[in-house]
């Protein structure tokens, strides 16, 4: 991806992030992959941090769009999380910014679906400028995916085990 097209997605998805949460967020360059969002002043633990927002689709459009991303991308720009077993949100569609929160094995956030929206809530207090991340717990089933996240407890794998 060229830097002037890398700089203005993320110039994008900051602007959409500052609309969207009730804490200071930033979009930048991430040591985990890509984009990330960084907290922009400290979060209390236990709280709503964020939606996550996008296109509401079913299972088989899900399911049509991840084979369409892993064909296509090799799987690298997957913004489909579940709401439950028939739906789903596809962040790549009208997203505002929290598709680019990145996966960790030792995530600071625990993705919850409430009443067909999902929030990411913190579990614990998250320091200014650290990075937001959540355990996308994609499935065993899959073809595994590669994680990137370098904590202690990297399992090696988004999938779960």
């Amino acid at each position: 991806m060229a830097k002037s097209t890398f700089l203005k997605l993320m110039h994008e998805a900051q602007k959409r992030i500052a609309c969207v949460s009730r804490f200071r967020l930033q979009v930048r360059r991430s040591g985990i992959h890509r984009l990330g969002v960084f907290a922009g002043k400290q979060i209390p633990a236990r709280v709503r941090v964020i939606e996550y927002t996008g296109e509401r689709i079913s299972r088989v459009e899900t399911r049509r769009r991840f084979l369409e991303i892993m064909h296509k991308y090799n799987g690298r720009f997957n913004y489909l999380a579940g709401i439950d077993p028939y739906w789903a949100i596809d962040g790549a569609v009208g997203g505002c910014g929290a598709e680019f929160i990145n996966h960790s094995c030792e995530p600071n956030m625990v993705k919850r679906s409430v009443r067909g929206r999902i929030w990411l809530v913190s579990l614990r207090k998250i320091r200014r400028g650290e990075e937001l991340s959540y355990d996308y717990k994609f499935s065993k089933k899959g073809e595994p995916e590669a994680c990137y996240c370098e904590s202690a407890k990297c399992r090696g794998t988004i999938n779960v085990r």
